[in-house]
């Protein structure tokens, strides 16, 4: 393997651990919990792992002797920078646990455990791959474990290894699958724990019990670095529009942090956009606005920052996108048969409601196309295919050519289109995700060798240095809510999105104006792993507007 002289450097380093991890442990166990919304529901379908108490670990006074175990870890749907120390930490905990213990990785994700696919991860492997970016060492895969055949598939594979427990790195759907693992464990008497981990870049698993979730630090800054290159030559060149999308289907947290960090002129917040009830066309009039005022003071440039997700919520489009979600669920077969896009969309119109059909209708027959592709594991439209910005750029272009004939516009208007997606999700992780994911590993497996299950592991205190966090776990269960999956009613993490009254809204809200008008650009430049503490340790502006340091 041919290394950079990064790679080489970073190999080195040592994550820094909070205090309670550095040594002897104490496990303290608070109230009992419920989950944070149809308790009734969630505590029927979890008798066995429903309204267990929230754990932390405290620095103890005398070492434990833990029995010997063998673990299985998988890394589960799309990567986030940090993935690897996650399993570097719990490796090594797992050593300091008992010398005996054994970690196996199964390959490709969820379907490793079915199909038996594995390797035993020794310091050999692991070492290659501490404080790397990546899913690599394993892999990952988007498999959704959830029909009983699975489950005993999974009980017999981990028997014949002789695995005592699993541990699942993964998002919300990931970890809601890791407690209904847990839940069937326990009710089969398997003997088989299972652990979460909070995984997603979106940064829309987080909680009073998780800050924040692993990825979305190296994330967002390493789209912001993008963002800042691409102001300097707007601001360099003054003749382009840049309309940038973020990844972020189901929250606009991306989004918002990377506003933050580079201030551009623009800020799409898809939470803003459905609370104010805004259409396509207030969108696109917001901002022809700003554009035709820039103008006014000679700047026919500027950027503008989009999530992903922000067409389910347009309370009209979020209609029409969940009507197609079920449409396309029940007539699958039928709609694949169909020879041409046009076939496809004039059958799914005759499905929709009225309203809904008008809207679909009047839709670019591209977008319109795209609004049908192929639905992801979890039924839902794949909104990184709907390219939401060559969208917003056409119907800009029409607005203003409308206000040029008017006179109401005499500037010029040049758009650009960009997506920045994979660019951020395997990055070499940032010091805070380095550090934050050895620690989630630790944690881990020490909720494993407490005999946990059912928990997903937490840090908390993040913005205070690392010595200060406070690892712990939390049931799974206390995250969930009902909601609707392929039609049906099915439990789930609640997603966590931007609180509009909310301290890292409240801030772009407040520098909305200054930054439309002028260019107050930031360049954060790229990620730095050395130097001083300012520079290279410090969390996002999100994180520490939220906790107020």
């Amino acid at each position: 393997m041919v290394k950079s002289p990064l790679q080489i450097a970073r190999e080195s380093y040592f994550p820094k651990l909070p205090a309670s991890l550095k040594g002897a442990v104490k496990i303290v166990e608070g109230n009992k919990t419920e989950s944070v919304a149809d308790q009734a529901d969630i505590k029927k379908m979890f008798p066995n792992t429903y309204g267990m108490p929230v754990i932390t670990f405290e620095p103890g006074s005398e070492s434990k002797e833990y029995p010997a175990v063998k673990v299985g870890v998988i890394l589960s749907g799309g990567q986030a920078p940090g993935g690897h120390n996650v399993i570097s930490g719990l490796f090594d905990g797992l050593l300091n646990c008992n010398k005996e213990n054994k970690l196996y990785g199964f390959l490709g994700g969820p379907s490793g455990l079915t199909d038996n696919q594995f390797i035993e991860l020794t310091a050999d492997v692991v070492d290659h791959y501490r404080n790397t970016g990546g899913f690599d060492i394993i892999g990952s895969g988007r498999t959704k474990l959830e029909e009983e055949a699975q489950f005993d598939k999974v009980i017999e594979n981990c028997k014949a290894l002789g695995i005592n427990a699993l541990v699942v790195i993964g998002g919300d759907d990931s970890n809601t699958n890791a407690c209904v693992l847990a839940e069937y464990f326990l009710q089969k008497k398997a003997g088989i724990q299972v652990i979460g981990v909070p995984k997603t870049i979106d940064g829309d698993l987080k909680n009073e019990v998780v800050e924040t979730s692993f990825g979305f630090d190296t994330a967002c800054k390493t789209y912001s670095e993008l963002i800042g290159n691409i102001q300097r030559d707007a601001n360099s060149a003054k003749k382009y529009y840049h309309f940038i999308r973020l990844m972020g289907r189901s929250a606009s947290h991306i989004c918002l942090e990377c506003a933050l960090q580079t201030q551009p002129n623009i800020t799409i917040i898809s939470e803003e956009v459905e609370a104010k009830g805004m259409t396509l066309d207030d969108i696109v009039d917001n901002i022809a606005d700003i554009v035709v005022k820039r103008a006014e003071n000679g700047d026919n440039f500027g950027t503008i920052l989009i999530p992903e997700g922000v067409v389910e919520f347009v309370p009209a489009m979020k209609k029409l996108i969940s009507e197609l979600n079920d449409i396309l669920a029940k007539h699958e077969t039928e709609v694949n048969v169909l020879d041409s896009n046009k076939d496809r969309r004039d059958f799914v119109a005759t499905k929709l409601t009225e309203e809904s059909a008008t809207v679909f209708t009047h839709l670019p027959n591209s977008f319109a196309n795209q609004l049908m592709l192929d639905r992801d594991p979890h039924g839902n439209v794949q909104v990184s295919a709907i390219e939401t910005e060559k969208l917003l750029i056409d119907m800009v272009k029409a607005k203003l050519k409308k206000l040029k004939k008017s006179g109401d516009f005499s500037g010029k208007f040049g758009g650009l289109g960009h997506f920045f997606g994979y660019e951020g999700r395997c990055a070499t992780p940032s010091n805070f995700d380095a550090d934050y994911c050895y620690s989630l590993g630790m944690t881990a497996s020490l909720l494993i060798s407490e005999g946990k299950s059912g928990y997903m592991a937490s840090v908390k205190n993040l913005t205070a240095p690392a010595d200060e966090w406070i690892p712990g776990g939390a049931p799974i269960t206390m995250m969930m809510n009902m909601e609707k999956r392929h039609g049906a009613m099915k439990p789930v993490i609640q997603k966590a999105l931007v609180v509009l009254d909310g301290a890292p809204f409240k801030k772009l809200e407040e520098n909305r104006e200054d930054w439309a008008m002028g260019t107050k650009y930031v360049y954060p430049g790229p990620i730095q792993y050395f130097g001083p503490k300012e520079v290279c340790d410090t969390t996002t502006h999100t994180l520490r507007l939220e906790q107020a340091r």
